[in-house]
């Protein structure tokens, strides 16, 4: 037995062009959305992963553009900047690249974007939002691990779901969006105990910690579908997954690979979202 690969790639290409779709409908109508990235510094992974956003969003009809800052930027003028964003009528969604300098908090940045066009869904008041479940922005990366499993082939309700990681980036938003499929989760992390005997039990694993070679063909039961979130770069630069791919896939019933599985879904849900701010703030269904 080999497992389905659930290929990100073909799975984004698709879901960009119902985006595409949506986006001529409502330029049609007058309203084109616009998505703005502030990025500080020159840091090199990020300034490809902006322009790659940027691309992205362009291809399919969404107005971009990087507002890109020195790294010796104080706080206060990011804050300034981010200000002008937040009161730009043509601007549908905001996203500030991370990681930023030491001389400007995260935390309060992230804080200061207008809610209304988080399209990351890391602001405070969004996260509330999903754990009542009212309609807010979901981060980007859970809610394209979700769109990963709807091409599983698999009825979430009632199974035993397992994600490894409790970071409120992925781990946490992640297991409330299988929650709301009705799936029994488990969260797994550091201070764990028999971590093997919670993913043995698994009928879907998602792991999001980093740790290359941590779920091996021992640790899955067969059948199970298999969501990699890890993308460590090894001495090469090669990007490495928290599943050992090859043996795990004889084992699995479907698996992502890395890289090409959960990234391309990211930016995709990126694009998803500053449509929805779009259509939002327009008050279109």
């Amino acid at each position: 037995m080999s497992a389905k690969v659930l290929d990100g790639k073909q799975i984004a290409k698709d879901y960009r062009q119902g985006l595409k779709d949506q986006v001529e409908e409502l330029t049609s109508k007058g309203y084109t959305p616009k998505l703005s990235v502030i990025l500080v510094g020159n840091d090199g992974a990020s300034l490809s992963y902006v322009k790659s956003k940027k691309k992205a969003a362009e291809k399919i009809g969404i107005t971009s553009e990087i507002v890109h800052l020195d790294e010796d930027t104080s706080e206060e003028e990011v804050l300034k900047e981010l200000d002008r964003l937040n009161n730009d009528d043509s601007v549908s969604g905001i996203l500030v690249q991370v990681p930023l300098p030491d001389q400007v908090s995260e935390q309060k940045v992230l804080e200061s974007i207008d809610p209304a066009k988080d399209v990351d869904g890391f602001h405070p008041a969004n996260i509330g939002k999903l754990y009542i479940d009212e309609q807010t922005f979901v981060p980007c990366t859970p809610l394209g691990v979700m769109e990963l499993l709807n091409h599983a082939d698999m009825d979430l309700e009632g199974k035993n779901a397992v994600v490894i990681g409790r970071s409120h980036i992925v781990g946490q938003p992640v297991s409330k969006l299988l929650l709301q499929k009705n799936a029994t989760v488990t969260i797994l992390h550091s201070r764990t105990k028999d971590m093997h005997a919670h993913l043995k039990d698994a009928d879907v694993i998602v792991s999001a910690v980093g740790r290359p070679g941590l779920v091996t063909k021992d640790d899955v039961k067969e059948g199970a579908v298999v969501i990699d979130v890890g993308n460590t770069p090894d001495e090469n630069g090669k990007l490495k997954g928290d599943v050992e791919y090859d043996e795990v896939k004889e084992v699995a019933g479907a698996i992502t690979p890395v890289p090409g599985g959960v990234g391309p879904m990211t930016i995709t849900m990126v694009l998803n979202n500053t449509l929805l701010a779009e259509k939002m703030r327009r008050g279109i269904e």
